[in-house]
């Protein structure tokens, strides 16, 4: 009886890989959940519910999108450490998850704690003021702010985010000392901007539809180039300052999620993000598909989260070690 119990225990521990492998291969059998870094009606939230719906029908199951805003973005990443490695639950991944570990104290790595799958696309940005103000061109802004230290009031879509960091860097650059709001996500802080609670707004350019409704001017832009929705609002390159910023953002799983898994949610987004509907998306904001394989995406977030460390550190926000 003892020898067949060990033989039974043989047979099933020589079968299990196999199951394993049949069961990746079957992947998904049930819905996806894709954790989202900003509230819903955001422009990231909107984009990425295109991207989720077309990738679900190539998988054959639901993507469904679920909103967790606050903590500069960041939140999604953490959701990952403690969900299982099974493909069921993905996140997307913002700049700001690589500079976390500078400025608080974590039990997690964000380049080895996290299965990094897809990047599909960066964000556009700039400053914005509303149309009526009397800040009519960055020239202006400046004047202001150097005239009225720490009153000129700015809001941002988290503290330690991108558009946090960078007016910031500007800031620093150009001898002003702003008054910075942080909200969980661009419709939070389009509604406070249009509501008179803020001079500006740094952000992504999902202040385009506002923009466009002639309720905001843009002051700058952040890119290499001026923008093809504002071709007439410098870069700040044109306006003096040293400094382009954008900031690439992905799809992550839990560490330790099967190959086989990731290759298949990779394989789906890719062909989502070459849908017309998912670039018409992109397009409303001035934003475009931003392909790194799983490889590459790997390497850009050991070489991100090296380049973040010396920004906060710059300015002057690196945490006690």
């Amino acid at each position: 009886m003892k020898r067949r119990q060990i033989v039974q225990l043989a047979a099933a521990s020589l079968a299990a890989p196999a199951l394993m492998v049949r069961a990746q291969a079957a992947f998904p059998v049930k819905p996806v959940k894709l954790l989202v870094a900003f509230p819903a009606g955001g422009p990231t939230d909107i984009t990425m519910r295109v991207l989720a719906e077309g990738a679900g029908k190539i998988l054959g199951q639901s993507v469904v999108v679920e909103n967790k805003p606050g903590a500069g973005g960041t939140l999604p990443a953490q959701a990952l450490q403690t969900a299982p490695a099974d493909g069921y639950t993905v996140a997307q991944i913002p700049l700001g998850v690589f500079r976390l570990p500078y400025t608080t104290k974590l039990n997690w790595d964000p380049v080895k704690d996290i299965q990094y799958v897809i990047n599909v696309t960066g964000y556009a940005f700039g400053l914005v003021v509303p149309a009526d103000s009397p800040l009519k061109t960055w020239a202006d802004f400046v004047a202001y702010a150097k005239a009225n230290p720490g009153k000129l009031s700015y809001g941002s879509t988290g503290t330690m985010t991108t558009p946090h960091l960078t007016m910031e860097l500007i800031a620093q650059q150009q001898g002003l000392q702003l008054l910075h709001v942080p909200y969980k996500g661009s419709a939070d802080l389009m509604q406070a901007l249009l509501g008179g609670q803020l001079m500006a707004g740094a952000d992504s350019t999902g202040f385009a539809p506002q923009v466009e409704a002639g309720k905001l001017r843009v002051l700058n832009t952040w890119g290499a180039e001026r923008l093809g929705k504002f071709p007439n609002v410098p870069t700040l390159k044109e306006l003096g300052i040293a400094l382009v910023q954008n900031s690439p953002f992905g799809i992550g799983a839990p560490k330790g999620t099967p190959p086989a898994v990731v290759a298949r949610l990779h394989d789906a987004f890719k062909q989502a993000m070459e849908q017309d509907a998912y670039r018409s998306a992109l397009a409303r904001y001035d934003m475009v598909p931003m392909y790194m394989s799983t490889a590459e995406y790997e390497k850009f977030a050991a070489d991100t989260f090296g380049r973040e460390k010396a920004l906060v550190e710059k300015l002057g926000l690196l945490k006690a070690q």
